[in-house]
């Protein structure tokens, strides 16, 4: 299955240059699109938010997925890294049309993946560290962290049954039976 894949920001944006790119490069590469994928959602929400998730459960090993361009898939480099690393290791090709990349089930691709795993990794370690050296630094300032004392919901999960639970205590049923 051949899957053409558009995205755009803000509906100020059309998808048509990205569509013409896609169709212009299908036609001369012998390729028909069987599905489109078009969507209007910035590149920083999460895969799974935008139709790109399903995009990405659906397709199967063989299948391909060309696209205007890698920045079409996230706006992070972070994001970009583990959908390509997510595709390449279940056997997804992606091709883009403007960076030319064509990442598929060979050695280079491989590689490709083995880099993009180990800098997803570092870049979550990283992560964790900055948030422990951040979370240090506000205690050596002499800031509590965690929830404020008292500071609790207002709106509980038994709010609202206060009158029945008071006539369960006085009618001396156990808390446990209450709950």
């Amino acid at each position: 299955m051949v899957y053409g894949y558009i995205r755009v920001s803000t509906d100020k944006q059309t998808v048509d240059n990205q569509r013409f790119e896609i169709e212009r490069f299908c036609s001369h590469n012998n390729l028909a699109i069987d599905k489109w994928i078009e969507e209007t959602i910035s590149g920083v929400k999460q895969p799974e938010k935008r139709l790109l998730g399903s995009l990405l459960n659906g397709a199967k090993t063989g299948d391909l997925i060309i696209c205007s361009e890698l920045s079409r898939l996230g706006r992070s480099m972070f994001m970009i890294m583990s959908i390509l690393n997510y595709l390449l290791l279940n056997g997804v090709k992606i091709w883009t049309i403007k960076d030319n990349y064509r990442l598929e089930d060979d050695i280079n691709a491989k590689i490709l993946a083995f880099a993009f795993g180990l800098s997803a990794e570092i870049e979550r370690s990283l992560i964790s560290l900055r948030t422990k050296e951040a979370l240090t630094r506000k205690r050596s300032e002499g800031i509590k962290l965690g929830r404020p004392i008292g500071s609790k919901s207002k709106r509980l999960k038994l709010s609202g049954y206060e009158t029945e639970i008071l006539a369960l205590l006085d009618a001396k049923v156990s808390k446990t039976e209450i709950a």
